[in-house]
């Protein structure tokens, strides 16, 4: 049990009789590592080099493997080689660990600091200091200490619940096992970030590719799924480390009147708290601290992400309060999309399921927007023209969250001299067939119907998780299939020769049940989604969910003629023809009734229970909402009969601002006068049908009593995401 790991691991580690001189060499040994330990990991300021730590190791191994009579729970070659943990379960945090409202710009940071005056009053009176902290990109924890002892660690969850990870969290090298000062609380809550060094993802990939395993994508997913490995020793291979940001709940101890005094507290007791944490007088230095950080933010060891500016105060902290998910006494200031340059080795063409040949540039692998990337989106021909992007040019490599890498410009002043301009191909580079760019447009296609890309595509894109959702029928089996002679369109999903999979290799009789499982379950897909599979050019989600609403069966759509199909609301001419120009294409037909032969539902329809609050609405949503899917959040409003269009135009009822927010879209929104909503606006619009009116000045809640006497600090217990 960890509990007795602490319990047997003593105020220093279990000291040896000091007339034993294997003992006492023991002793220490331990204690230099532990001191190394604590330069390293606490206050990152090494003293010895790594070699020299590692002989330390290696001799104090040797010496408890010749005298095992010296070895005790607590010494650091025991805590490395932790045993299996259980499965995870449940923890209920004491006091919630709640999120952050987000600011991108000094106008929102000042707007936020324009808030806290109306709150807290006159600002000659009441003056406001902040305490400002790097934002670590690493897996937010809940760290309890009973007596002085670490007891658990928990994972924030959902913010009430998380997981226990308590026996992987006690191999962080960083963790102090015991408080370090006098007279310590019952118990105490400290809210930290877990977090994997620069170096030790570098490592750890380096590991991966010598063992041919898969790379990881950033340090921060790193951090996550190792700490959530069933086998402890895994975990303390991976070199993970922590900071310490705030105290959560606490039951007797010390008082604080600030949160820097806390955090001074914290660094006491022996937990690491991070160097370069700051107490400003204004705004405008604390902005200061923010762009000096995003430039150089790269001069860490260690990912970050922003910067989170809390106020100092606590009993201004109280008076403030907090919405349902955030402290109105903090704020995270995130950092703009990342840009890095890299070279470009060439230009390639792929081609897609409607035949669209899209240009992709080939990198050198450069580490950007939170993970490594190779590939990245030129769009079309003439933004390769524009840009002047040549094979060989060092190039400006942009990706923010999710979406999906581009290249911006080329460093034209680093271009070698004789690259030639890079010419769009007139033939596919798959099938060989030719590519026509279409007149009044600037998108090229293979023209091939039969062109095995676009083929492999079209049965990818049938099986995505937007439409058949059929799991585990990605691009490299479909390809395997294709190649085989399996699968020639999507209804020959239907129709697979199970036995020939079953002798193929890496498909095992666990994998081909699953993958037969998930094709027989789409065979009841909602006849939208089916619209969707189907590729129809220009019938995406809503186009298909207004069709499958008006008609009711794909049978009455296929013999819609395109004024029936165009009176649909929302259905325009453009569309209308495209749809029934694919239904009247007999091979078209022809795959259609092979899907019904093979039981596919071609009526199934699910008419919302949702009220229909935003009926006649258009919201378009940007960024990541915690309480959404990027599918989900659509799926809401569609559900509640609104429109959820991709760009933002004079139509727009709202915009919707999640977490790393498209740029394009907010600034269209502020220009055209478009309300601009959060998390909690969005779900006040979808039980309402109304945008929420503003706050009023001076709003928000005290905290309640039972908070207040478990968190005698007065913080709501906020957590950096």
């Amino acid at each position: 049990m960890v509990e007795d790991l602490h319990e047997e691991r003593g105020p220093t580690v279990g000291a040896p009789d000091a007339t034993d001189e294997i003992g006492a060499r023991v002793a220490s040994l331990r204690a230099e590592i532990d001191e190394h330990n604590r330069r390293y990991h606490v206050e990152d300021a090494p003293t010895i080099a790594d070699a020299d730590f590692d002989a330390l190791v290696v001799e104090l191994r040797h010496l408890e493997e010749e005298f095992p009579e010296h070895v005790t729970p607590g010494s650091p070659t025991q805590r490395v080689g932790g045993a299996p943990s259980t499965l995870f379960t449940p923890v209920t945090h004491r006091l919630p660990m709640m999120s952050l409202d987000n600011a991108f710009t000094l106008d929102e940071l000042l707007a936020w600091g324009k808030r806290l005056e109306r709150v807290l009053g006159d600002a000659v009176e009441n003056p406001v200091d902040y305490v400002c902290e790097l934002k670590i990109d690493g897996l937010a924890m809940s760290l309890t200490y009973e007596r002085g002892v670490f007891r658990r660690a928990a994972t924030r969850g959902d913010g009430r619940v998380g997981e226990d990870v308590t026996a992987n969290v006690a191999t962080i090298a960083a963790l102090p096992e015991r408080l370090a000062g006098p007279a310590p609380p019952e118990w105490v809550e400290v809210r930290g970030e877990v977090f994997m060094p620069v170096a030790a993802f570098g490592a750890l990939n380096a590991r991966q590719a010598e063992a041919g395993d898969r790379l990881f994508a950033n340090p921060r997913n790193s951090a996550a799924g190792s700490l959530r490995q069933k086998d402890a020793t895994i975990t303390a291979s991976r070199e993970l480390s922590l900071w310490t940001y705030q105290l959560g709940a606490v039951d007797g101890g010390s008082r604080f009147r600030s949160h820097s005094e806390s955090l001074e507290w914290l660094r006491a007791q022996g937990l690491p708290v991070n160097p370069e944490i700051r107490t400003l007088a204004t705004l405008a230095d604390v902005y200061e601290f923010c762009r000096h950080w995003q430039e150089h933010r790269h001069d860490l060891a260690y990912e970050i992400d922003g910067v989170v500016v809390k106020v100092d105060d606590l009993a201004q902290r109280g008076e403030l309060g907090s919405t349902s998910k955030a402290p109105r006494w903090a704020i995270a200031y995130k950092f703009p999309p990342e840009e890095r340059t890299t070279r470009l080795n060439g230009i390639m063409v792929s081609i897609g399921r409607t035949g669209k040949a899209t240009p992709f540039a080939m990198l050198e692998p450069v580490f950007v927007g939170g993970s490594t990337v190779q590939l990245a989106t030129l769009h079309n021909e003439d933004q390769v023209r524009v840009k002047d992007v040549r094979p060989g040019d060092t190039v400006v490599v942009r990706k923010a969250g999710d979406v999906i890498p581009e290249v911006v410009k080329a460093v034209e002043a680093e271009r070698p001299e004789g690259l030639a301009p890079w010419s769009f191909p007139t033939t596919c580079p798959v099938c060989g067939g030719p590519l026509v760019r279409l007149e009044g447009e600037s998108d090229t296609f293979c023209t091939n119907v039969d062109c095995p890309g676009q083929r492999d595509q079209r049965i990818v894109h049938f099986a995505s998780r937007g439409a058949m959702d059929i799991e585990g029928m990605g691009e490299r089996i479909v390809a395997t299939f294709a190649e085989l002679g399996l699968v020639r369109d999507v209804a020959d999903l239907y129709s697979i020769d199970w036995e020939r999979v079953a002798g193929l290799e890496g498909f095992g009789p666990v994998s081909v049940t699953n993958l037969r499982t998930a094709i027989e379950a789409s065979k009841q897909r909602t006849l939208d989604r089916l619209l969707v599979g189907l590729g129809i050019r220009h019938a995406g989600h809503t186009v298909s969910r207004l069709l499958a609403g008006a008609f009711g069966h794909l049978d009455p759509i296929m013999a819609a003629s395109a004024q029936e199909l165009g009176a649909v609301d929302g259905v325009g001419p453009i569309i209308a023809v495209s749809v029934q120009q694919f239904f009247a294409n007999e091979r078209n037909r022809a795959v259609i009734e092979r899907l019904r032969a093979a039981g596919v539902d071609l009526g199934r329809v699910e008419l919302s229970t949702e009220p229909q609050t935003l009926a006649g609405l258009s919201i378009v949503v940007t960024g990541t909402l915690e309480g959404f899917s990027r599918e989900g959040v659509e799926e809401a409003i569609k559900a509640r009969g609104g429109k959820a269009p991709g760009t933002v135009s004079r139509k727009t009822t709202a915009v919707v601002v999640g977490g790393s927010p498209g740029g394009a879209k907010l600034a269209k929104a502020l220009d055209l006068g478009v309300p601009v909503l959060d998390e909690a606006g969005f779900a006040y619009l979808l039980g309402n049908g109304e945008l929420p009116a503003p706050a009023e000045p001076g709003a928000g809640g005290d905290q309640s009593p039972d908070k207040a006497a478990a968190n005698p600090q007065g913080e709501p217990g906020g957590s950096v995401p």
